[in-house]
């Protein structure tokens, strides 16, 4: 790319509704051009940036290397346009109406805040609803607008995003580990008590062996279906626990309970529906959700 080269919009707005959409065909009924139209828009584009952004897997486009380095810091480019476009034509006091949002327990206790505040700020008029639960809502029953997952849809219906992983890590209370020892091997945490998720131990176990931590379903003598019961558990030196580090970071009380640990990468898709498409409200809050997981994690402290 030349120094200082301008970028056409118009072909970053291709690149993008092609990378959303999957195919050149399906991107141009988008935006209402002719395939090639946008096809060009695209080869422009890569002409412009010096690389290649695709290649042909069969009858699917494909990102490149390169276009997956390159096309986070466009979409957020795209966020921001749609955004300001928003809030210079006022647009985005007057959306109102309601948006639900399905995530788990503990995100929409300790990570959502911020988020929320920002709607706030932008759209007054909104109302969040958010449906705090660790059950895979079905977006096309329209239990839920916008999901916020750990695992893409399998839906072609829906649309999704993945936004950057965060971590989790073993962590436990402070006076837990002063009373029990603190591991200093992946030997010590194979005889040490976690605390397990309902029915789903065997996931934990499977994470844990693949960071060379043996343990077994006797390991989780306390399990239970709400992740913010099982951090609440934590707390309250029940047993050790696995969780994102944004959140044990500003939860007073806990520490890491081995620091040789290698993190647990968790991914966070948001999904919703095409309505996505038309809809102002739902696009406004899917894009803040988009802008507000892209940064690092936020969290927030709770009082003792």
């Amino acid at each position: 790319m030349e120094k200082n080269a301008p970028f056409d919009w118009n072909q970053v707005r291709a690149l993008l509704a092609t990378v959303e959409a999957g195919s050149l065909s399906a991107a141009a009924r988008q935006l209402g051009l002719t395939q090639p139209t946008l096809g060009r828009q695209v080869a422009a584009l890569e002409a412009t940036l010096g690389v290649t952004l695709f290649e042909r897997v069969g009858r699917r486009l494909v990102l490149t290397q390169a276009g997956r380095e390159i096309i986070a810091p466009l979409q957020a480019m795209g966020e921001a346009a749609n955004r300001i476009a928003l809030i210079a034509s006022g647009q985005s006091q007057a959306v109102e109406g309601v948006v639900r949002i399905t995530t788990s327990d503990v995100y929409a206790v300790h990570v959502l805040p911020p988020f929320l505040k920002k709607v706030r700020e932008l759209a007054p008029n909104l109302v969040i609803d958010i449906l705090a639960s660790n059950e895979v809502e079905d977006l096309l029953r329209r239990r839920a607008d916008i999901a916020i997952r750990h695992v893409p849809p399998q839906q072609e219906e829906l649309i999704a995003r993945r936004c950057p992983d965060a971590s989790a890590r073993i962590y436990g209370a402070t006076d837990y580990l002063d009373r029990v020892g603190r591991p200093r091997s992946a030997d010590d945490l194979s005889r040490a008590d976690f605390i397990g998720v309902s029915e789903r131990s065997d996931i934990m176990i499977t994470e844990l062996a693949r960071r060379g931590v043996t343990v077994t379903e006797r390991n989780f003598p306390l399990t239970t279906g709400s992740a913010l019961v099982g951090w609440g558990w934590v707390r309250q030196g029940l047993g050790l626990g696995i969780i994102m580090e944004a959140v044990a970071s500003q939860t007073p009380g806990v520490e890491d309970a081995w620091p040789g640990f290698e993190g647990v990468p968790v991914p966070t898709w948001l999904t919703t529906h095409r309505e996505l498409r038309t809809s102002r409200r739902i696009r406004l809050v899917f894009d803040l959700l988009t802008e507000h997981f892209s940064r690092p994690l936020p969290a927030v402290a709770l009082p003792d």
